[in-house]
C-alpha cells in the first residue's frame, strides 16, 4: 500500500502539467481503490513553491496581460488566465491532502477528489486554449492563490477560510459574468466549459465549507466572527459585491454568512 503524503508530495511537487493532470487522477483512483494510506512523514515540508513549468512566467498581478474579448488574442489571454486558475487549484487541493495531518478519513478524500476535478478542468482548458492557437504558458500569470496558500500553511482552519471559502467562492460569483462576456464574443465552447466549472466548484467550495464548520466545532469558535478576524488578520482580500448568493448557498454559507457578505460589503471604502 502507498502512503498518501508522500503520493501527494510527489504530485505536487511535479512540474509537468500533463504529468501533474495525470498524477491528480491517478491519486483519487488509487484512494477509491484502497491503495493509499494515511502514514507518512510526522512533518510536513514547506512548500515555496509548488511543481510547475518554466511557463507562464509569473508576475505582479498588475503586470498580467490585459484580456479584451474584443480580440481572438484577447478571448485566448481570458482562457489561458482560467486555465492558470485551475493549474494553481490542483496544486492547492494536493497540498490540502499532504499538509493537514490527523485528520478524518474524509478530509483527504475530499481534498484528492478536488485535485482530481481541477485537473479535469485545467486539462479542458488547455484543450480550448490550444484550439485557438495558443497553449498554457503563452501569456503571464501571477501567483496570487498560492501566496495564500503559504500565509496559511500552518492551520487547516485558516486553510479553510481563506481559500475555499474566500479565493475560491470569489469564483462563484465572477465566473456567471465572465460566461456572459464570452458567450457574447461567440465562444460557445467556453461557456459550457465553464458550466462544467462552476457545477463543480459549488462543490468545491462546499467541501471548505464542511472543514472550516468541523474545526470551528472542534476548537469552540463562532465561524462568523473567526472569519472576519482572519480576514482583517491576514489582510485578505476584500469581499466585493455582487456575490452570486444562490451559488454561495448551494456552497453551504448559511443565511447568517450571507448577510454577513452583504454587511463586510456594505462597509468597504469607495
Amino acid at each position: 500500500m502507498k502512503k498518501l503524503f508522500d503520493a501527494a508530495f510527489a504530485c505536487l511537487m511535479t512540474q509537468d502539467p500533463d504529468s501533474k493532470t495525470t498524477c491528480a487522477k491517478v491519486l483519487w483512483q488509487q484512494w477509491n481503490d484502497g491503495l493509499l494510506a494515511t502514514e507518512g512523514e510526522a512533518v510536513p515540508q514547506e512548500v515555496a513553491v509548488p511543481g510547475h513549468p518554466d511557463k507562464p512566467q509569473l508576475v505582479a498581478p498588475g503586470a498580467v496581460e490585459r484580456r479584451r474579448l474584443s480580440t481572438p488574442h484577447g478571448q485566448a489571454a481570458l482562457i489561458h488566465a482560467l486555465a492558470h486558475i485551475e493549474f494553481n487549484a490542483i496544486n492547492l487541493a494536493l497540498d490540502a491532502a499532504y499538509r493537514f495531518r490527523g485528520l478524518p478519513q474524509d478530509f483527504y478524500r475530499d481534498w484528492l477528489r478536488v485535485a482530481a476535478e481541477e485537473a479535469f478542468h485545467f486539462t479542458l482548458l488547455r484543450n480550448h486554449l490550444r484550439s485557438l492557437g495558443y497553449d498554457y504558458g503563452d501569456f503571464s500569470a501571477h501567483n496570487g492563490l498560492w501566496e495564500m496558500a503559504v500565509k496559511t500553511a500552518q492551520d487547516p482552519l485558516i486553510r479553510m477560510a481563506l481559500v475555499p471559502r474566500l479565493l475560491e467562492a470569489r469564483g462563484l460569483d465572477v465566473t456567471p459574468g465572465i460566461s456572459a462576456r464570452l458567450a457574447s464574443s461567440g465562444d460557445q465552447s467556453a461557456v459550457e466549459i465553464l458550466a462544467i466549472i462552476q457545477r463543480d466548484e459549488v462543490g468545491h467550495v462546499a467541501i471548505g465549507n464542511r472543514w472550516y464548520g468541523y474545526l470551528c466545532r472542534q476548537r469552540g469558535l463562532d465561524p462568523i466572527a473567526t472569519f472576519r478576524d482572519l480576514l482583517v488578520e491576514y489582510d485578505a482580500p476584500a469581499l466585493r459585491p455582487p456575490f452570486n448568493m444562490t451559488a454561495r448557498a448551494q456552497a453551504g454559507f448559511d443565511t447568517d454568512e450571507l448577510q454577513m457578505l452583504e454587511s463586510l460589503a456594505k462597509n468597504l471604502p469607495d
